[in-house]
């Protein structure tokens, strides 16, 4: 069993590994945490980013805190969640501010909250203890489950909004005046005072980029320094919640500004955003960066874009890829444009060949499975397609289950079932054996995240049961059942059913 002072001295080893760390001058001091563990959150471009504009408000000092990885652990030595900074208890500072990426860091969240002594619940939480405030990515889509624990939840673009939270939390004021004042600005939400939350807010443009603060050896993107050209989508993917009407879609930065703000020491650069490739100049961008001996990686390829700048493509295989990715989403040509996903077979074979005549070793293609009115006879066009590939090159499909979310054209469509999942899965196994890797994520995961993707304040609920009852899959499936959990109602047509060109249409209702 570890001693408390092993998991101290853990946690300044990280420190001393990190390059880039910063402290505020203010009294006011927030703990930022991130609802997973340390190698997933310093992967994160928006925690570091908020990371640093609290650490430059001038009456504002944050550190840095996460779900540690064995979490047993801290429990057996009455270790709190503590941060990276001073290795002090979340629950000593002012605030404790997530950053949220997803539903399943839901009980991250409780877990971190819990370790130090912080009750979950807003309603049980004195006016002595600190503000808890949620933010991040899972705001644009269906941040109503997290309303049982927060105190405030800060929606969409929080650059600008942070600075505001740290300017209501100086000069000694109380908690419940701290609330009660932000949540009723826009961009937040206190869901002690209103029900349901607002729109999403939209930083100002000279915030952009956001980019890394800290560059460590000990993530998912090792050493990698982060920065996004481009903030926001031009495109209308039916199932994407970052898609052209949210936020005023895509929103670039010219490569001017990129390079200049790309530290010299930086020798790996990762290009973050929703559409990377859809930047008008994002050739001439990479180009730079590889002919100043950089390694560069992009978060987002588009095989319409591959197709028509083939120069990108050779530049990555300079820049040190091995395997390209991008998306079919759809497994056949049909999906694809019910999903307004305007991606073509032809364009997949393209890019497989661009991709092995500049030297790539594998392509891989992430799938989306389980779409409304998905058929095994789409699934066999994908198989066909395979086959065409794997002759040109080694294919990899990423497959996850399709969960729809909210505020986009596919909020409401049903989950397609686990064992449906499983069992198409199995079926695309089959027809590619030889030919290509399936590489799936949970079915029963899915289910458990289309739950929270669609659900309200009792799904919330549940998630505290289930958490309280040892995250197993079927303390969810439990809790869900037993708390009568079922997908709150969307916005739809009269008819109660939301319709999509070539899909078939679906009940409001989906069951595991």
């Amino acid at each position: 069993m570890q001693s408390r002072w092993a998991l101290v001295e853990a946690l300044r080893a990280r420190l001393a590994d990190e390059q880039g760390t910063i402290s505020g001058p203010g009294a006011t001091r927030i703990a930022l945490c991130y609802p997973s563990p340390y190698h997933v959150g310093m992967s994160s471009l928006g925690f570091q980013t908020i990371y640093r504009e609290l650490n430059l408000h001038p009456d504002c000092a944050a550190e840095r805190a996460f779900l540690p990885e064995d979490a047993a652990a801290y429990r057996a030595a009455r270790m709190p969640a503590s941060t990276v900074e001073t290795q002090r208890s979340i629950a000593e500072f002012d605030a404790i501010a997530f950053s949220v990426s997803y539903e399943l860091e839901l009980p991250g969240i409780l877990e971190m909250l819990d370790l130090s002594g912080v009750p979950v619940r807003s309603a049980d939480r004195s006016e002595s203890q600190p503000v808890v405030v949620c933010g991040g990515p899972l705001t644009f889509s269906n941040a109503v489950p997290l309303a049982p624990f927060a105190d405030l939840v800060i929606m969409g673009e929080a650059e600008e909004l942070v600075h505001e939270l740290c300017d209501a939390l100086r000069g000694g004021v109380s908690k419940r005046d701290v609330v009660e004042r932000l949540g009723r600005r826009p961009g937040f939400w206190a869901p002690g005072l209103r029900p349901l939350p607002p729109a999403v807010a939209r930083a100002q443009d000279d915030r952009l980029p956001a980019r890394s603060q800290i560059v460590t050896p000990h993530t998912e993107l090792r050493n990698m320094f982060l920065i996004e050209p481009e903030r926001g989508c031009s495109r209308g993917c039916t199932y994407c919640v970052m898609r052209r009407t949210t936020n005023g879609g895509m929103r670039t930065v010219p490569p001017e500004r990129v390079l200049e703000l790309v530290p010299p020491w930086a020798r790996r650069v990762g290009l973050v955003g929703a559409a990377v490739t859809d930047h008008p100049r994002i050739v001439e961008l990479v180009r730079n960066l590889v002919d100043d001996g950089r390694e560069v990686g992009i978060s987002s390829l588009r095989a319409d874009r591959l197709c028509a700048r083939p120069e990108l493509v050779s530049l990555l295989s300079r820049a040190g890829a091995k395997t390209l990715t991008t998306a079919a989403d759809g497994a056949s040509e049909r999906l694809r444009k019910a999903l307004d996903r305007r991606t073509t077979a032809a364009q997949l074979v393209r890019v497989a060949e661009l991709a092995r005549d500049a030297g790539f070793r594998q392509l891989k293609l992430y799938l989306m499975v389980g779409i409304p009115g998905e058929t095994d006879e789409d699934l066999d066009e994908l198989a066909q397609l395979a086959r065409e590939i794997s002759r040109i090159l080694p294919l990899t499909f990423g497959c996850a289950p399709f969960v729809a979310k909210r505020n986009t054209p596919m909020d409401g469509a049903p989950y397609a079932g686990i064992a449906e999942v499983d069992r198409k899965l199995a079926f695309l196994r089959t027809r590619m054996r030889g030919r290509a890797a399936i590489r799936p994520t949970s079915a029963r995961w899915a289910f458990v995240e289309y739950m929270l993707a669609q659900g309200g304040r009792d799904a919330g609920l549940a998630a505290e049961d289930a958490w309280r009852a040892g995250d197993s899959f079927a303390a969810w499936k439990r809790a869900f059942a037993e708390r009568g959990v079922q997908p709150a109602p969307a916005a739809r047509p009269e008819d109660g059913r939301l319709r999509l060109p070539a899909l078939a249409r679906w009940p409001v209702v989906a069951t595991a």
